[in-house]
């Protein structure tokens, strides 16, 4: 592989990644050092693209060019940003180098590892049957569309952020959709046990079966004619007397099961044509193995972004990051962040010294037309005051956190014009007087208490547009 020469007295900037973060930092880095040698590393035979729009091409709303960052596809080459396709396998800090699957080696000055995070295999029996898919990579979508066709039987597992949008777009497919979850309720890291339980009660009456608490014991092939242990009584008795249990009725049984079979922890047996695993994902770090940098959950960064070793950074999935609201490292796993985190590493790579003021935990999900939103410290903290307000007929809900007198984190269901008020309070860090006894008695006045307080106090701005979003 050849890679340009760089100008006299310019850097030669390496990005491990070519997704949202990635590309950010390589083009924050091109606008402001145009004569810098940049090359973005990405895995996949694809062009750069964004994970969250996968959904949208599930359900045909979006080609697969509707799922790229960039539309134009010489907008890199445009931009005098190298693209390579290759997976990174060592990283030589001392020498500053990093080791491609190609056989190539990539020498740098400045390093930012933005390699995201890969699905996460659970240990059952049967995961890697075909039939069994991960919903993470333009191929995984690929497969999907292939299988799920209206009225097809489709099980899920798992339930979290990444998981509820699938399900929607399953949904949308017309498929008979499963999910199996195996906390008490949907979207238990971002959600309450309150609004997580309205939300599997939305989805099941919306035509979702809905398992939580339960999981997936194992996977078979299908196709099989069912044993007499596992018949029902009534064919236990048909076969003891010899009316059925084997020939015809034994291959009509293995001509009408679908190609898979799974186990679930409530004793049920249940046969599909898909399953799909959505039980999380975590950061692409084997690489780093022997490299010097502190990793944890993920590679661990300062406020710069900037890990343990000099001119080596990192952003997105990856990165474990200060967040806002506990000061504890944390690695958030959203887009938004992934964006921020990038910009503020590319300014730290070109030497400008700029600081993240934390992660924000900031999650909005539409699970098939119910919004649901949570912010910072969703969870409490402990000597905290908390109120909550819900319906469960209209499918509404709140949930507002508060330590002294400041609103530290919040959950809303079916309340959308709340969404913008809550991240700006919190974000905002607004001291609410008086107006914290007036939303623990009635936490919908949150745009008066915006208007009373938050003006006066913070420098973050209400965005124009998010009291309707």
């Amino acid at each position: 592989m050849t890679v340009s020469t760089p100008v006299k007295g310019s850097l030669r900037h390496v990005i491990l990644g070519n997704g949202p973060a990635g590309v950010v930092a390589a083009e924050q880095i091109r606008k402001q050092r145009p004569r810098d040698s940049i090359v973005m590393v990405g895995a996949e035979p694809e062009p750069p693209y964004s994970r969250m729009a996968i959904p949208y091409l599930l359900i045909g709303k979006v080609g697969e060019k509707g799922t790229y960052l960039r539309k134009d596809p010489d907008h890199f080459k445009k931009q005098n940003i190298q693209e390579v396709q290759a997976r990174a396998t060592q990283l030589d800090t001392a020498g500053k180098k990093v080791m491609l699957d190609n056989g190539d080696v990539l020498e740098y000055d400045k390093l930012l590892i933005a390699t995201g995070a890969r699905p996460i295999s659970p240990p059952i029996p049967g995961v890697n049957l075909p039939g069994v898919h991960p919903c993470w990579t333009l191929e995984n979508a690929r497969q999907i569309i292939a299988l799920a066709k209206p009225g097809s039987r489709v099980l899920q597992m798992g339930a979290g952020f990444i998981g509820c949008i699938i399900m929607e777009a399953l949904a949308l497919r017309g498929v008979k959709l499963t999910v199996v979850e195996m906390g008490n309720r949907m979207v238990p890291r971002m959600m309450t046990e309150g609004a997580g339980s309205m939300i599997r009660d939305w989805c099941i009456k919306k035509g979702v079966n809905v398992y939580c608490s339960t999981r997936v014991e194992a996977i078979e092939q299908g196709g099989q004619p069912v044993q007499p242990s596992e018949q029902g009584l009534i064919g236990k008795i048909t076969s003891a007397l010899g009316f059925g249990g084997g020939g015809n009725n034994a291959v009509l049984a293995a001509k009408d099961s679908a190609p898979l079979r799974v186990k679930l922890s409530n004793g049920e047996v249940l046969e599909v044509d898909l399953v799909i695993s959505a039980t999380g994902v975590k950061p692409n770090l084997d690489f780093l193995e022997g490299s010097g940098l502190e990793l944890d959950q993920g590679l661990l960064v300062d406020d710069h972004m900037q890990t343990n070793i000099k001119d080596v950074y990192a952003a997105g999935d990856v990165a474990q990051v200060r967040d806002f609201s506990t000061g504890e490292k944390t690695v958030n796993m959203i887009q938004p962040a992934a964006a921020d985190d990038a910009r503020i590493a590319a300014q730290n790579m070109m030497g400008q010294g700029t600081s993240t003021q934390g992660s924000l935990a900031m999650n909005v999900l539409d699970t098939l037309g119910l919004i649901a939103a949570s912010f910072g410290q969703w969870w409490g903290a402990e000597g905290g005051q908390s109120v909550e307000l819900q319906n469960k007929d209209e499918f509404s809900y709140m949930r507002l956190e508060f330590l002294d007198d400041v609103l530290i984190g919040a959950t809303s269901l079916g309340l959308t014009n709340h969404v913008g008020v809550m991240r700006g309070l919190i974000q905002g860090k607004i001291h609410l007087g008086e107006w914290k006894d007036h939303l623990l008695e009635d936490p919908t006045r949150l745009m008066e208490a915006y208007l009373a307080c938050a003006q006066s106090q913070s420098t973050w701005k209400l965005p124009s547009n998010s009291l309707q979003h």
